[in-house]
């Protein structure tokens, strides 16, 4: 059988935890930070684990990283 392709654009943006959870990067920072309350740009450092519906789309991308 030949290998199984991993899409190179989720490989850069998702890491898989010990757990086997998909850690990504907070949306909604990229601009308009001035609208947004301090509480919310603190809140939005970091990462963040994904939901299990959005695991699964991109568990299908990661085949190897489980």
């Amino acid at each position: 059988m030949p290998k199984m392709k991993t899409k190179s654009s989720a490989k850069k943006r998702f890491k898989v935890t010990a757990s086997g959870k998909i850690r990504a990067g907070q949306a909604g920072k990229r601009h308009g930070m001035i609208k947004r309350t301090k509480k919310q740009i603190r809140n939005q450092r970091g990462t963040t684990i994904l939901s299990a519906g959005d695991a699964r789309l991109i568990k299908i991308h990661m085949p190897y990283a489980r």
